[in-house]
């Protein structure tokens, strides 16, 4: 998963897993669900972020590597 955000248009893409866009759906105004061929999930969009959440507060947790007993 990857969280990108353009200060200059003001949109947050929240990117599920990598594909092809081939359609989408509004699930609320300025909020976009994009879909594979498949209709599988690939991308959250939000527009006009910095009106629905803070931007500044956007983290991303990364799962911590195994650890290798020797």
């Amino acid at each position: 998963m990857k969280i990108k955000y353009s200060p200059e248009a003001d949109i947050l893409v929240i990117e599920l897993k990598k594909g092809t866009l081939s359609d989408s759906i509004d699930l609320k105004e300025g909020i976009i669900l994009h879909l594979n061929e498949k209709g599988e999930p690939l991308e959250i969009e939000i527009l006009d972020a910095s009106k629905v959440t803070s931007v500044e507060e956007i983290t991303m947790l990364t799962p911590i590597p195994k650890l290798t007993k020797t």
